[in-house]
């Protein structure tokens, strides 16, 4: 993927929510009375923002938690939806790894039996879902980031860095997946058992008239289980990574390079990190799947089940393909939508001062 090089100073309000008069005739000049008048104050427009005088974004600002959690909805919520076929493939390989027996042979009886549409089935949860947990968990991260750098102290935080970011990371996911929980077991529940619904409309109602609305948290724990290891895994490999990059692989300081060769290095860390935290997540995801499908399902009855190898790959494959992707995508739309409201890409050590 090819991004245009995109000027460093851009609003992050789009431009069509400024406060602007507009005008379908010459204006006469004013006469030598009138700019003698002190100016009257405008009147409010409602949800119209005023065109800020300075349009770049400060660092660790309101509006820079803004455009990192905006960031952050683009792309989750975008890149899970792109991978729902997938996603419906893995978990029903899960739950019933009898009928579907490998990933080639998923499609298959998926396509026989449900036909193109079925591949897309429960892709209304996902998208919201994970947009909201996108939110929160970039949002947060960066929150976070600064927060503990800030405790630890400038030299601190370039000694541990890494434990800021795992910080950081695992105490973003603590509340972004509250927030996916409830979207997560409705579309576990639409693409695993075929008939209970054809999507969220129907689905929640139908999740809690079954097992009330704790029902939907009750797989809130595997959950954190599955993905605070995952995000951790996420966000500490790629800062690493990207640095690495940066330091072993590139010849000039990070704010030397070109904008598309910066996005280039977000996606290739982002895809590495992905496959790692594909590894680490994968016997939580199992777990989630098989409590999320079954009413009164427990990790034992998983455990006696899929067995301690099971848990650990089955589906595990097509995940590593599937987490791998999504995580170098989810990294470079992040970064890319950074770049376009005037920020630096993520990760990558700063150009040495000059002495």
């Amino acid at each position: 993927m090819v991004f245009p090089d995109i000027p460093s100073q851009q609003p992050w309000i789009p431009s069509f929510l400024y406060h602007t008069h507009t005008h379908t005739h010459t204006p006469t000049p004013p006469s030598s009375a009138e700019t003698k008048k002190a100016p009257t104050p405008e009147k409010s427009l409602g949800f119209m923002i005023r065109a800020p005088s300075d349009k770049r974004i400060a660092m660790f600002s309101p509006q820079y938690y803004a455009a990192c959690t905006a960031g952050g909805i683009f792309s989750c919520g975008l890149t899970h939806m792109a991978v729902t076929p997938l996603d419906l493939v893995k978990c029903n390989m899960q739950i019933n790894p009898a009928k579907y027996k490998s990933i080639g042979s998923g499609f298959g009886v998926l396509l026989k039996e449900q036909g193109v549409k079925g591949f897309f089935r429960g892709w209304v949860p996902t998208l919201l879902g994970y947009s909201a947990q996108g939110a929160c968990k970039f949002g947060f991260y960066e929150f976070f980031k600064k927060y503990y750098s800030d405790i630890a102290g400038p030299e601190n935080a370039a000694k541990y860095k890494t434990f800021i970011f795992l910080a950081g990371s695992a105490s973003a996911e603590v509340i972004a997946d509250i927030a996916l929980c409830p979207f997560e077991a409705v579309k576990v529940r639409v693409q695993t058992q075929p008939g209970f619904a054809n999507g969220l409309s129907d689905g929640l109602p139908k999740f809690i008239r079954a097992e009330g609305a704790s029902g939907l948290y009750k797989g809130l724990v595997p959950l954190w289980g599955r993905q605070i290891p995952y995000t951790m895994m996420k966000f500490s490999t790629f800062e690493n990574i990207v640095e690495a990059i940066y330091k072993n692989a590139i010849p000039l300081p990070k704010d030397q390079c070109s904008k598309k060769l910066q996005l280039g290095v977000s996606f290739a860390g982002g895809y590495i990190a992905g496959v790692l935290c594909a590894i680490v997540s994968h016997p939580a995801d199992n777990l989630v799947s098989f409590l999320n499908n079954a009413k009164g399902a427990t990790v034992g009855d998983a455990v006696n089940k899929l067995g301690i190898m099971g848990l650990c790959t089955r589906g595990l494959p097509l995940r590593i393909v599937m987490i791998g992707t999504l995580t170098g995508a989810q990294w470079g739309i992040y970064d890319a939508f950074k770049v376009f409201v005037g920020l630096p890409t993520t990760g990558g050590s700063p150009a040495p001062a000059k002495k």
